[in-house]
């Protein structure tokens, strides 16, 4: 499997992290490291049904799975599963996201 992310996304960072305390191995893409990842990225993301959920609300589609055969996920427990890995389990999330209200983001 191969994952395309960025360390300036949190699910990107927490997709590290569990890599890291499970040990299992993929291929990850830093698209921000130089424009060669970014364009690789973009060829896939620019053009696949996949993203286009995530292209009409102006997000970017990171982290993406793509398994040797070419399917595509933005789902994490999704592509867990394609490695024989178990879903996350909610003590794994090391970065959560601030909590927002209607007076702002805490």
């Amino acid at each position: 499997m191969t994952v395309y992310g960025t360390p300036l996304c949190i699910d990107c960072r927490n997709y590290r992290a569990l890599q890291a305390s499970r040990g299992f191995a993929a291929a990850y893409i830093d698209i921000t490291e130089n424009t060669a990842n970014l364009r690789e990225f973009l060829a896939l993301r620019d053009h696949d049904p996949v993203f286009a959920p995530v292209r009409e609300r102006g997000g970017i589609g990171v982290p993406c799975f793509v398994t040797d055969d070419g399917r595509k996920t933005l789902d994490l427990d999704e592509a867990l599963g394609w490695i024989g890995q178990p879903p996350v389990r909610p003590e794994e999330i090391v970065e959560h996201r601030p909590a927002c209200t209607p007076e702002g983001c805490k």
